[in-house]
């Protein structure tokens, strides 16, 4: 760890082996606090290279607690790395509900990997908890979930035993360092398809970049604008700016959501005070409610349905995601997840 250590003091950047050995010294303990916290420091003021973000995923995923996918069945994931600040309700949890719903008769099903809240009043899994989801199930329930409700619920501190090393140092940091962009890199599932918010635009295309690297087959990294703030998701207030990996290529556009016929949506619309209001806005946007929530949602599961190969484009994707809301599919995706998990022994 010296040597490396030194390198970065030194200003030069570590390769994807380099990457590798640090975070296995990190990740198992071996490492003292302080040079770990020396490392992430000095990686995070300059900024992780796609070559130190692949290497430190990729440790992330060897020690993963996975989940078994049924035979037959694909997943993708919606996983963003939260910290934009926009106090929203939890879109990209609704927009997995809304995919699943789309998806599980074609095969398909969605794991979604989230979290507690850090910097939001309300994470996916204070929101789903909320919804009624129970969240510690055995990886028995997970695998029923994907298979009969077509989503499961992958809760982070489930499935990454080894940051039990990392988290203490992190907290005591308290700054954003190279493990916020780990989490949804590092699906339990395996995801080799995925929507993927970020906090910031310059991100966009490094990640999907990293994503390449770990093989991933289809997957959009999105940074939008909502009234001048970012957001982990496609915006409907404002731009949106997606790298999309596909056919084992980048590209990365701007997506202008009057495009997709979309009404500009306003921040004051789509913000929460906690789970409890973000919970009872999704069920209400279920239950048919139409407005700038529903837009946003119908927007952000369009792109996991590209991802998912379902939809030719986003706008196909809205009116599939419209559709599935309006036939009552997704409320009843979300009530067969509730009585799945709630059944549950554990």
């Amino acid at each position: 760890m010296k040597a490396l250590l030194t390198k970065l003091s030194n200003g030069q950047t570590l390769s994807v082996d380099e990457t590798t050995e640090a975070f296995e010294m990190i990740m198992t303990g071996a490492a003292e606090p302080a040079q770990v916290g020396a490392l992430l420091g000095m990686i995070q003021v300059r900024g992780a290279t796609v070559d130190e973000i692949t290497g430190a995923a990729t440790v992330m995923r060897a020690k993963v607690s996975g989940v078994t996918v049924p035979d037959g069945l694909t997943v993708i994931d919606t996983c963003g790395t939260g910290g934009d600040g926009a106090e929203t309700f939890n879109i990209s949890t609704a927009a997995a509900l809304v995919a699943a719903a789309v998806c599980r008769p074609q095969n398909i099903a969605v794991a979604k990997h989230g979290n507690r809240a850090v910097t939001s009043k309300s994470g996916s899994s204070q929101v789903l908890e909320t919804l009624g989801v129970k969240l510690m199930v055995s990886p028995d329930t997970l695998t029923r979930c994907l298979d009969e409700a077509g989503i499961c619920f992958c809760f982070a501190p489930a499935h990454h035993p080894a940051m039990k090393h990392a988290g203490p140092i992190r907290a005591s940091l308290g700054i954003r360092t190279i493990f916020n962009v780990l989490g949804p890199l590092t699906n339990p599932a395996g995801a080799k398809r995925q929507v993927m918010g970020v906090f910031s635009e310059s991100l966009t295309e490094p990640i999907a970049n990293v994503l390449k690297n770990l093989g991933s087959e289809n997957a959009m990294i999105v940074h939008g604008q909502l009234n001048g703030a970012g957001l982990d998701e496609i915006s409907t207030g404002g731009p949106t700016r997606i790298s999309h990996l596909h056919n084992g290529t980048v590209e990365t556009t701007e997506l202008d959501p009057s495009s997709l016929g979309i009404t500009p949506a306003a921040a004051d619309e789509l913000r929460v005070d906690g789970s409890e209001a973000s919970a009872a806005l999704i069920n209400r946007i279920f239950a048919g409610e139409k407005g700038a929530p529903r837009d946003i949602v119908c927007v952000n599961a369009a792109a996991a349905l590209v991802v998912a190969g379902i939809a030719n484009d986003l706008a196909d994707g809205v009116k599939q995601s419209a559709t599935a809301i309006d036939n009552n599919d997704v409320a009843q995706t979300l009530e067969k997840l509730i009585a799945i998990t709630q059944a549950d022994p554990t």
